[in-house]
């Protein structure tokens, strides 16, 4: 009836009708909000319901009464609303729980994993006190710089999205609680290195704290160039695997710098004939032992390995590096980020195919099937540098979880004087045989 009124209204403007359609639509308008806020609270009292603001005696324009505007309760909280829950207490569970959040369980268990790898790929022997001292001091000091790291923070980690469940953001624990286990982690962590490995290796655990909590931290808000500090504390690890078992990093004249020559023909390419050096710091030796270079290459496949993983993971975050105001280069320069991390993938082919097997870590063969992850991963490295977007930067991210194990178990199968099929009894054992040829002989 309405819309048949309202087209006379349109037919016959200034009759009757006019006045008719005027009221009854100002009554529907009027009515329509009594009726929904009457059927939400009628269990409400009615003094609550009525705004007494809005009630008038004068009669309206339309001559129509005067109509009362209802109000929903005032109640608080609303009972779509969530009531706020307090902190539940801090039980052995939750606390050690809390511990592993602040420490970053996932990067320090990658930080162990490569300083074990350290011992293990190394020719020089390792005790089991060593092997568990390494391991347990790296935890340590990476527990202490992490958890630092979270105090500093904090007021950024609640701004962005993937860190505001942070355990101090969240209030699950104090920052004095954990600025303590940040301490008794950051000297029990130097001390069991000191103790059960070496003052070498226990110096490195203490310099990776400063370097991530003291410099790389502050950093990341000053400066693009804190991802290459954050290489750096990525590439210690295995560096302390090395130097735990006894070995040198900084070349002197006990401890020169051994190559090994490849065998034929690569030998016209590397050989002491094609290299002439004459300096007491580098010679020629057909198997190194303690070498420096090898573990200056341990710590450069680390380093470079760690931009084609953190710049297409920082590529996929970096709406909320920049809701932190962080210096990344995804956020800063896009392409540059693209840039550095294929530069990176190409410079761990030569890393693994001539710095390792020249170094004495792995045997030549290394070279050769190191290539096929090597191409794999640059290959997605190319795509990222490409397009450079967010598909690519998350398939190069997934590539390098699977490079760096890949790589580490190549080297662990060529590694340089290990002969696994004498290992595990395919092929006699050349030392059995020497044994035995003298007692045939007397």
């Amino acid at each position: 009836m309405l819309v048949r009124i309202r087209t006379l209204h349109c037919r016959c403007p200034g009759t009757k009708l006019d006045d008719l359609s005027t009221k009854l639509l100002a009554r529907q308008r009027a009515v329509r909000p009594r009726r929904l806020v009457s059927s939400q609270a009628a269990a409400a009292p009615q003094a609550d319901l009525i705004r007494p603001d809005v009630l008038s005696s004068k009669p309206t324009q339309t001559g129509l009464p005067p109509v009362s505007i209802t109000s929903p309760p005032t109640t608080y909280p609303p009972d779509h609303v969530t009531e706020y829950k307090p902190v539940p207490s801090l039980t052995p569970a939750r606390l050690l729980n809390v511990y592993f959040q602040l420490s970053k369980a996932r990067l320090t268990t990658l930080m162990v994993l490569t300083a074990m790898s350290g011992v293990a790929i190394s020719p020089l022997p390792a005790t089991l006190s060593v092997l568990l001292g390494t391991a347990a001091g790296t935890a340590l000091c990476s527990a202490s710089a992490n958890t630092i790291n979270q105090i500093i923070e904090q007021p950024l980690d609640a701004q962005m999205p993937r860190t505001r469940n942070r355990p101090l953001v969240r209030r699950a624990i104090s920052p004095l609680h954990a600025a303590t286990f940040a301490a008794v982690t950051g000297i029990a962590g130097p001390a069991m290195l000191f103790t059960l490995v070496n003052p070498v290796t226990a110096a490195l655990g203490f310099a990776n704290i400063i370097l991530y909590a003291g410099v790389y931290t502050p950093m990341k808000r000053t400066s693009i160039a804190n991802t290459w500090v954050g290489a750096v504390v990525g590439g210690i690890p295995p560096l302390m695997g090395w130097t735990a078992c006894g070995g040198h990093f900084l070349p002197t004249a006990a401890h020169p710098i051994q190559l090994v020559a490849p065998p034929a023909p690569l030998d016209a390419l590397i050989s002491p004939s094609t290299l002439d050096i004459t300096s007491t710091l580098v010679t020629w030796v057909g198997h190194a032992s303690d070498n420096p270079l090898s573990g200056v290459t341990l710590f450069l496949l680390l380093f470079s390995w760690q931009f084609p993983h953190f710049n297409p993971l920082a590529r996929m975050v970096r709406t909320a590096y920049a809701q932190g105001a962080y210096k990344m280069l995804a956020v800063t320069s896009p392409h540059k980020n693209t840039v550095v991390s294929l530069r990176h993938a190409l410079l761990l082919i030569p890393i693994c195919s001539v710095l390792t097997p020249i170094s004495g870590l792995t045997t030549w063969m290394f070279a050769a099937t190191s290539l096929v992850p090597n191409a794999i991963f640059v290959r997605s490295a190319w795509k990222f540098y490409k397009t450079g977007r967010e598909k690519e930067a998350r398939n190069l991210f997934h590539t390098s979880l699977v490079y760096l194990p890949l790589i580490m178990g190549l080297m662990m199968v060529h590694k340089e004087g290990t002969d696994w099929l004498e290992s595990i009894g395919i092929r006699p054992s050349s030392v059995k045989q020497e044994d035995a040829s003298p007692i045939v002989e007397s």
